[in-house]
């Protein structure tokens, strides 16, 4: 009969693992009579040393031969060894059932299982095939497994698992000797983490693991793990151990059943827990009691705190979600029946609100966004507007530069409503946008954006030289800055357009786009001029979102 490395240990005969796999009983040349017929034959781990035959014929069976030879044998090689010593372990008549015999070989290993059988009427049958082999291994099991306590309560929380591994060679059965210093893993279903523990033996084979249980019941097992010391041995698991954890009844008190709390602050519940014992109510020492929603706020969390020696806690509870009906909740744990007291806490409810703003290179502050609220309950009141903030340091010195209506359009929750603006503002600051709230939505302020632009112009513009003769050749100089701080600096890598205005004309028109060095400075240019007039440099062309546009520099020029 195979069996995987990890077995369980109960007792399957031979005759129910062939009919459960479908195979076919082994058979020799039938007889008019009905001769006897092999069902099965193999080992049962329960009984290391001993092989099981299973068979079945019309007259009783008066003789059992089985030979064994090593299954990586070559064909014709001689047998391992035989037994005849059957005894009938299973049916009365001899017609039907299971026999078994002692086997003694010299070897460890896998063999091959050919029987031999006669019955009462002189049929026989010989060299029938069993599809099973015999398993000739030590057996490792562990003996004597035991959780203690099995009972465990609150004042006694820590279980202990103990044990002896032990190994039994089939060629001297019923001799089993301690596994020492072998690996053992413990099983269990109810415990956590994973319900897998690792342990290992002593010198005298035995082992220990210790643990506080997390759920109320645990079936315990422990399994033999594959040791150097016997290899190719087969493992059996331990019956399985009961745990099942008392628990206690419990009770509190508590100073109030309902927080009404505003968006940011925080409420506190303060009482004290009690347990059970046989000798009456007495303080429930570390143990956590919790804010729990229920009904519409199923999922919700108020928030946890732990008893003290006395039994006294406090409960802070945060305002992040309203949780109009919930309960708290003691002694969530193995050993505690928990209690619970309804409550009721009311929040002023959540709204959102976002911005985006950027600044022109005009110094125009474009600010747009949107408000909305989740909670069905809610309800925009009306002139709702938000206010438009800033600061230095987006810290610390928020001042409104602007307060924007809200266009209310549908006013119902998770529906966006919006606002936008323009409006001058100062060229660095931090901006924020806020929502003041009232007493049923909370307020709420975006996150500061810093919106920064430089100030820019151009210094020592000059055409030369002057008067120019016409079609004669003119240079341009002059140095582009921007200001920061309280300090001008020169504008390297910069792009400012160089414009021409005629004499008598109103309008200026784009000639070129010009250059800055790294300091500044306009790069040199020489310029055709063919008539009067007004030359002027300005930067105003592709403006990125650092600077601001600068005054136009000019300089007029007489042709002659």
């Amino acid at each position: 009969m195979r069996r995987t490395a990890l077995v369980s240990t109960v007792t399957v005969t031979a005759l129910a693992v062939s009919m459960f796999n479908g195979s076919a009983p082994a058979r020799a040349d039938a007889t008019p009579g009905g001769g006897p017929v092999l069902d099965a034959a193999d080992a049962w781990y329960d009984f290391p040393g001993m092989v099981f035959v299973t068979a079945h014929s019309d007259n009783p069976i008066t003789r059992i031969t089985a030979h064994f030879t090593p299954v990586d044998a070559q064909d014709g090689a001689p047998e391992a060894g035989f037994t005849d010593d059957f005894t009938q372990q299973s049916g009365t008549d001899g017609r039907s059932g299971v026999w078994r015999a002692p086997v003694h070989l010299a070897e460890l290993g896998e063999y091959r299982i050919t029987v031999d059988m006669e019955d009462s009427s002189g049929a026989t049958v010989t060299g029938a095939v069993s599809r099973w082999t015999l398993e000739y291994q030590t057996i490792v099991t562990v003996s004597g497994l035991t959780v203690a306590p099995a009972r465990p309560d609150f004042f006694h929380q820590k279980v202990t698992v103990s044990g002896t591994e032990l190994a039994e060679d089939p060629r001297t059965p019923d001799s089993p000797v301690p596994v020492a210093n072998a690996p053992v893993l413990i099983t269990s279903q109810g415990t956590s983490p994973f319900g897998r523990f690792n342990t290992q033996t002593g010198a005298d084979g035995h082992f220990t693991f210790s643990f506080v249980p997390t759920l109320h019941w645990a079936d315990m097992t422990a399994w033999p793990q594959a040791s150097s010391a016997y290899p190719g041995a087969i493992v059996l698991n331990s019956p399985v151990q009961h745990m099942h954890p008392v628990q206690a009844p419990t009770r509190f008190t508590v100073n109030t059943h309902a927080l009404n709390l505003r968006q940011g602050t925080t409420g506190t519940v303060t009482g004290r827990a009690e347990i059970q014992t046989a000798n009456g109510w007495q303080p429930l020492p570390h143990t956590s009691l919790s804010l729990m929603g229920t009904g519409s706020s199923q999922g919700g969390f108020g928030g946890t705190a732990t008893t003290d020696d006395s039994g006294f806690y406090t409960l802070r509870v945060p305002s992040e979600e309203p949780l109009p009906t919930s309960q708290l909740v003691l002694g969530e744990t193995p050993f505690l029946q928990p209690a619970t007291q309804p409550f009721s806490l009311h929040v002023a409810y959540t709204t959102d609100l976002t911005m985006d703003a950027t600044l022109g290179d005009d110094s125009r502050l474009h600010v747009s966004g949107y408000m909305l609220y989740s909670d069905s309950r809610a309800h925009w009141p009306s002139n709702t507007a938000v206010s438009i903030e800033y600061s230095k340091d987006g810290k610390t010195g928020w001042k409104s530069a602007s307060t924007i209506p809200v266009r209310i359009k549908r006013n119902k929750p998770n529906f966006q409503e919006d606002f936008s603006a323009s409006f001058t503002a100062p060229n660095n600051a931090y901006w924020r946008a806020r929502f003041s709230g009232n007493p049923d939505l909370a307020s709420s302020t975006t996150k500061p954006v810093h919106l920064r632009r430089y100030p820019t112009r151009i210094t020592g513009f000059d055409v030369s030289p002057e008067p120019v003769r016409k079609n004669g050749f003119i240079h341009l100089k002059g140095t582009l800055q921007y200001f920061t701080g309280t300090t001008w600096k020169p504008l390297a890598d910069a792009s400012p357009a160089l414009y021409f205005r005629p004499r008598g004309a109103s309008a200026y028109r784009y000639d070129s786009d010009l250059s800055t060095d790294s300091k500044g400075r306009i790069r040199n240019i020489t310029l055709k001029d063919a008539q009067d007039g007004t030359w002027a440099v300005a930067l105003n062309r592709n403006i990125d979102d650092q600077y601001l546009k600068s005054p136009m520099a000019t300089d007029y020029v007489d042709v002659r």
